[in-house]
């Protein structure tokens, strides 16, 4: 089956931003779906940095107002969202990807699909020669500290929301939370783990090649011309995009 993925870097923008990027592409595969019209939906990574802000899971959606407040009085946004997974932060330095997929083109699981999510970053991560895992826990983590927090919402088996890897965040903005409501674990990045600064751009290359390895792309296309990214498929041309 051709399969080709669309990527879209929207640099730094506010989680509104984010999310209405990933709501209209989610409804042009439910309208696809719908047969309300011809025009195939995209399957699109959009890619972009946040400024401060915490958002909390459906499995959180009676998290106390005082926390909310309290955390806004750091300087962060706060959001309820129907994601999976409890309460977390994204911030400058760190590479969130909002896979709006459509999985009748994959496979209909959502359970399958977390897991190839986990599997891309942990190929990513190998890239920079960190040895990253899996826990019982879902996202990724480099011995009990995580590297990766996943938190994913289908409708009709389209998905939106997805992961943030840590690449150089100021890790204090972790501190006022429990990230991801699992007491006695730690957050790493690429950064910490490497003794270097690692960049967002240094990762983006690494994590599209990665998922599109994971999910047997044939094809990836730049949407705006703003990641550089290459994938080679067997018995095909390397298709390739550039950037500034």
């Amino acid at each position: 089956m051709q399969r080709v993925l669309y990527v879209r870097n929207l640099g730094r923008v506010t989680y509104t931003e984010g999310l209405r990027a990933q709501e209209k592409l989610q409804r042009q595969h439910l309208d696809e779906l719908a047969g309300k019209t011809s025009e195939p939906g995209r399957d699109t990574l959009l890619l972009c940095e946040h400024h401060p802000v915490y958002t909390t899971g459906y499995r959180t959606s009676n998290y106390p107002s005082q926390e909310e407040e309290r955390l806004r009085k750091l300087g962060a946004e706060f959001y309820r969202t129907n994601r999976g997974g409890l309460i977390t932060y994204h911030g400058p330095g760190q590479l969130v990807v909002y896979p709006v997929l459509n999985l009748g083109h994959f496979r209909k699981s959502m359970k399958w699909y977390v897991c190839q999510l986990e599997k891309s970053v942990i190929r990513a991560c190998q890239t920079f020669g960190i040895h990253a895992q899996t826990s019982p826990d879902t996202g990724v983590w480099v011995g009990d500290r995580k590297i990766c927090a996943i938190g994913i919402h289908g409708s009709r088996f389209v998905t939106t929301h997805g992961f943030a890897l840590n690449c150089n965040p100021d890790m204090t903005w972790f501190r006022h939370i429990v990230p991801c409501g699992i007491m006695g674990k730690g957050v790493t990045s690429l950064s910490m783990e490497l003794g270097r600064n690692i960049k967002i751009q240094d990762a983006i290359s690494p994590v599209v090649s990665s998922l599109a390895e994971q999910f047997e792309i044939s094809e990836v296309r730049n949407w705006d011309e703003e990641v550089s990214t290459e994938r080679t498929v067997e018995g095909q041309e390397k298709s390739s995009t550039s950037s500034q």
